[in-house]
């Protein structure tokens, strides 16, 4: 038997018992077996040596009476290597982790290094755990609450600013047109529109409409965790929007109603909400359905 049949047989895995046995008495037989051996070590689990191409071509090369047809199956045994070395490297790319939540949906998602994050609803984040303990850096779109283990520099990117710290409890909201950073411990740094502002314990930094206002907080975590919405002298339009949001509800009011609100309302009970928002104002409320309320003038 030609010897070019056999190994192109045995490459396909197709030898009869006879023509097996003609293969394995061929003078080459085990620098064949050898090549194919060294391709089949690249996985990707682990970071395997294999023998240069150039080292196996002079044991090919070494051998007697070395034909044109032999060059050509050397060549695409050495394809066979290409692919492995090929198949190695996209198996260890950058692990990326997406996190994406709907409307009244938080989740909590633990980090490589058992750092915490509260993702807030309607929110989007994304960070590459491949390399995590040299570059803890996250991309957030929406609301997060961030307890962070201490270690190498923490980052969050966002679309209005990035948010740096070592260790410490944070909140980030980037929505909209609002761009929120309150830090509950340690310290924080916001680097927004070429600027930075460092923000110890109890104290926010708001950037709306290309202003930015550092104040006070007197809370331990935001609100949003413990399922509430709170407002300080916000328009009563924006209140009942959030309320609607929460909900998942349409609210009709009157058009001239123009007053601001102060105050807070629940998550998980709409009868409640609603006297909790209309109550202060000297306003009344129907629930027409399970997705329709109607607010009056008293």
């Amino acid at each position: 038997m030609e010897k070019e049949y056999l190994v192109k047989k045995w490459l396909n895995n197709d030898l009869t018992d006879a023509e097996s046995k003609a293969f394995n008495a061929l003078e080459d037989a085990e620098l064949y077996q050898e090549i194919i051996e060294e391709s089949q070590r690249f996985n990707g689990n682990i970071n395997a040596e294999v023998a240069s191409f150039k080292t196996l071509d002079e044991k090919l090369v070494s051998k007697e009476n070395t034909s044109i047809h032999w060059l050509k199956l050397v060549s695409g045994l050495a394809a066979v290597l290409v692919i492995g070395f090929t198949l190695f490297k996209l198996t260890n790319k950058d692990q990326i982790n997406s996190f994406t939540t709907t409307l009244a949906q938080n989740e909590t998602i633990t980090l490589p290094d058992n750092s915490i994050v509260n993702l807030n609803e309607l929110s989007e984040l994304e960070f590459d755990s491949s390399n995590w303990d040299d570059n803890r850096l996250l991309d957030l779109k929406g609301e997060a609450f961030f307890d962070v283990e201490k270690g190498k520099r923490f980052d969050v990117t966002t679309d209005f600013g990035k948010v740096s710290v070592l260790g410490t409890e944070f909140n980030v909201l980037s929505r909209d047109s609002i761009f929120k950073v309150s830090c509950y411990e340690g310290l924080v740094q916001v680097a927004y529109n070429d600027n930075e502002v460092k923000l110890p314990a109890g104290t926010e930094l708001v950037l709306s409409s290309g202003k930015a206002l550092k104040s006070n907080i007197v809370v331990a975590e935001p609100y949003w965790l413990k399922e509430m919405s709170v407002f300080e002298n916000t328009p009563f339009a924006t209140v009942i929007k959030e309320l609607e949001k929460q909900y998942n509800i349409k609210v009709t009011y009157p058009s001239d109603l123009k007053m601001n609100f102060t105050g807070a309302f629940v998550h998980n009970n709409l009868e409640n909400a609603l006297i909790s928002i209309s109550k202060p104002l000297k306003l009344t409320y129907a629930i027409q359905s399970t997705n329709e309320v109607i607010i009056r003038n008293e």
